[in-house]
């Protein structure tokens, strides 16, 4: 029985999110430029994408880019960037047959605007797709993305719209950048590191984590699968016990 068989279609995780690492390691490994393992992780993105719209996950949060990584070598950050627009012009005719929904959610004013340009004219040509939303991190932040919820929050309050005492969970979560996006039930990271590194930290309080060894532009269709089989062993208590299931 293959891994897909064994997937209970019943038990799905709704939001899937993945920390999509090892690109550079993996060039390193085999004697390249670093810019050559982001450009194989295009195949993974590709796969994962598969996977989540054959098992029919409706959301899939991809992690391309963090506000740190403006940190890395120029040059490097220059193709990365290139790379975005180069795969968004490729892969939107597939986008549109697959019924997939393309969103994007951190300080992307800070994107050249070539990148910028390009997202935004996928974001409309696939905005009324809904089979898949297909949510890209870039220049993102979690810190930050608190940090501008509660300056908004503070706003509200200072323009009368809002009492501080009214203020609740559920205030901070429609004033993330992922206020009309469910919280992600499953978190994938690859490489075989174990950290969140500033992604989504209000949004996982309770998601599944799920750790691989793969190195992101090795990661497949059934390292897919995989993963949210192990989800589906796992018992979600949300703070309950067993027997109140």
């Amino acid at each position: 029985m293959s891994i897909l068989d064994q997937i209970d279609t019943n038990k799905l995780p709704q939001h899937v999110a993945v920390i999509m690492d090892g690109n550079g390691r993996w060039a390193k490994e085999k004697g390249k430029l670093r810019i050559f393992g982001h450009q194989s992780g295009v195949k993974a993105v590709r796969q994962t994408l598969e996977a989540a719209l054959e098992l029919g996950v409706e959301y899939l949060t991809l992690y391309a880019f963090s506000s740190e990584n403006w940190n890395r070598p120029k040059l490097e950050v220059l193709a990365l960037m290139e790379l975005l627009v180069v795969t968004l012009n490729k892969e939107v005719k597939n986008f549109m047959k697959n019924g997939v929904r393309v969103n994007a959610i951190g300080s992307l004013s800070q994107l050249p605007k070539s990148a910028q340009n390009k997202l935004q004219e996928v974001i409309n040509a696939t905005q009324h797709n809904r089979t898949c939303t297909l949510t890209i991190a870039l220049s993102y932040s979690s810190k930050m993305e608190i940090v501008d919820a509660t300056k908004n929050i503070v706003n509200a309050v200072l323009a009368g719209t809002l009492r501080a005492e009214d203020i609740t969970e559920e205030t901070i979560t429609n004033n993330l950048y992922t206020a009309n996006i469910p919280n992600p039930d499953l978190l994938i990271r690859t490489s075989g590191e174990h950290r969140i590194s500033n992604f989504l930290l209000w949004q996982i309080a309770y998601a599944e984590l799920y750790f691989s060894p793969v190195m992101w532009p090795e990661f497949t269709t059934e390292h897919f699968y995989q993963a949210v089989l192990d989800y589906q062993a796992r018992e979600r208590r949300f703070g309950k016990t067993s027997e109140q299931l």
